[in-house]
């Protein structure tokens, strides 16, 4: 068996951090997997909505598509998180034209952002105005790993402290993605929360943990000195609650609980 303290027992997955985590599933084709990732996406901007993540027009999730990998589908500009199905959804090309899906144009941001993201081979991506993450970000500061949870940012997050209004340039974008790198999440001052991974399932649970662990962090510091891990501690707990596979699988629980609650979402 093989997981992160190497013992072996019989209660334990093979996996890396020892829990019963499904294999990724195989497609047999790129339309099929296409049809998951519009389902999953629709579902991650009603999980969005449901749990308050909405400002107004702001904030939009993206997945790349995956037979086009120069293009990627997005919720459309001026639908609520609330009220996207999969047939709202918009596939946006290279030069930022709807090239498939919806009647609705593209937030502008959307585009100039997340093209450039998409580019540096991250297929997943959200972004909100979230109230944690934004309170955050306004005290300069990035999540510390006083949890579990938020030790799965540990040397795995960006701080970006320039502001030049609304990100619509692709050059903004660009900057914004420079500043990401490799990480799983970027705090934008001023601004708000991006979050990227190898599949829209890990983008959209960084998200939500992100702004959780922004919260208890915002939470401790006003209840008095905090205790944070120690670099090893940190260490331990990323190796479990950083894994990639338990992220997507904390997506997988969430999107069963949202089509269940709102099977309107699959409407094509």
């Amino acid at each position: 068996m093989r997981h992160s303290r190497g013992t072996s027992s019989a209660h334990l997955a093979d996996t890396a951090t020892g829990l019963p985590i499904p294999a990724t599933h195989r497609f047999d084709s790129i339309e099929d997997e296409r049809a998951q990732r519009k389902c999953r996406l629709a579902g991650a901007m009603r999980l969005f909505g449901k749990y308050g993540f909405a400002e107004g027009i702001s904030g939009h999730i993206s997945v790349r598509d995956p037979g086009e990998r120069d293009r990627f589908w997005v919720n459309p500009f001026g639908i609520p998180f609330s009220r996207v199905t999969v047939g709202d959804l918009i596939c946006v090309d290279a030069d930022g034209v709807v090239v498939a899906g919806g009647d609705h144009s593209v937030n502008p941001s959307a585009f100039a952002v997340h093209s450039e993201i998409h580019k540096r081979g991250f297929d997943g991506i959200a972004h909100g105005h979230t109230v944690s993450s934004r309170a955050l970000g306004a005290l300069g500061l990035m999540l510390e790993p006083v949890d579990q949870e938020s030790a799965a940012f540990y040397d795995n997050q960006s701080f970006y402290s320039a502001y030049n209004g609304p990100a619509v340039s692709v050059e903004h974008g660009r900057d914004i993605a420079d500043a990401l790198g490799e990480r799983n999440a970027i705090l934008l001052r001023h601004h708000g929360l991006l979050t990227a991974g190898r599949s829209l399932e890990e983008a959209v649970h960084w998200f939500f943990t992100f702004e959780s662990c922004a919260k208890v962090q915002l939470l401790a510091r006003a209840a008095g000195p905090m205790e944070v891990m120690s670099g090893e501690q940190a260490e331990l707990a990323k190796a479990g609650f950083g894994d990639r596979d338990l992220a997507e699988f904390a997506f997988q629980v969430l999107w069963e609980e949202i089509v269940h609650e709102q099977p309107d979402l699959l409407d094509e």
